[in-house]
């Protein structure tokens, strides 16, 4: 929904699109471009999450000398940035790939693009391995990277919007006393991190969508900018916030889980070692 919202056509608020979208491609038309995304994310997570906590035992190690030492604020702000630089690396082949099997079938109208040779609305691609090697062979390393510096400016403010907010609202609601905030305190404070962070970082995704999207039938957007400038053109101020309910939504109950996990292991691990090394 949110990739249709923001880069398709036709499709209206949240309601209408997810009535078309049932309507034109039944429920299977909801998971498509699902496979790769839910391949790597068990990687995407551990590295960005890893960054983070392992930037922040370094800077706590640089500044106290003790890496388990409590992380400032501005600690965590520049672990932040590190990790959203990172995930780009990761994160961007993942979303080209899920974006261009989600975007396959939008029918296209507009007589200022030129299309390539395959007819707007038809499929291009079999799956995430052929809509890969296909882009590989058509556009190279840049066409797997396409969208990169928009991700980029998404995903830095956007993680700066993730790690913060849970670090301060997990303290907030975690009773006095208590050593470690308790599994319902990290979900709620994640959940909130999640909606925050999407709520951030939405108009940066919008123009990222477009960009990625960009190239299954034709070529509209010259770059970041030029997406920017035509998007505001045709569409006003309000097209950078499409598919933002869809994105707190949705952040809300997959950040909640994400951090509830990455905690509840951290703690495990923690345990299984200290038996095993007494």
């Amino acid at each position: 929904l949110q990739t249709r919202l923001q880069a398709g056509q036709g499709y209206g608020n949240t309601f209408k699109c997810v009535l078309t979208v049932y309507r034109n491609e039944s429920l299977a038309g909801f998971f498509k471009g699902m496979s790769f995304p839910l391949a790597s994310i068990g990687i995407y997570s551990s590295v960005v999450f890893g960054v983070f906590s392992n930037t922040q035992r370094f800077l706590s190690q640089l500044r106290h000398g003790d890496p388990a030492a409590a992380p400032s604020l501005s600690d965590m702000t520049v672990a932040s940035l590190v990790a959203g630089v990172i995930s780009v690396g990761i994160g961007t082949p993942v979303e080209l790939v899920k974006i261009r099997l989600q975007m396959q079938t939008q029918p296209y109208s507009k007589a200022n693009v030129k299309p390539n040779s395959t007819v707007p609305g038809s499929p291009v691609y079999r799956g995430p391995i052929h809509c890969l090697r296909t882009i590989l062979q058509k556009e190279g390393i840049a066409g797997v990277y396409r969208g990169n510096v928009a991700m980029l400016l998404r995903d830095v403010p956007g993680y700066l919007a993730y790690f913060i907010p849970y670090a301060m609202f997990c303290d907030w609601i975690t009773p006095d006393g208590s050593i470690s905030p308790n599994p319902f305190s990290i979900w709620v404070a994640g959940g909130v991190a999640g909606a925050v962070s999407w709520a951030v970082c939405t108009p940066m995704d919008v123009v990222k969508s477009r960009l990625q999207a960009d190239g299954v039938y034709l070529n509209q957007y010259k770059g970041i900018l030029d997406c920017m400038v035509q998007s505001y053109q045709n569409e006003g101020l309000k097209v950078f916030f499409r598919g933002l309910m869809v994105n707190t939504m949705r952040g809300f109950p997959s950040s909640a889980a994400m951090f509830l996990g990455y905690e509840l292991s951290l703690k495990a691990m923690k345990r299984c070692q200290t038996e095993t090394n007494p």
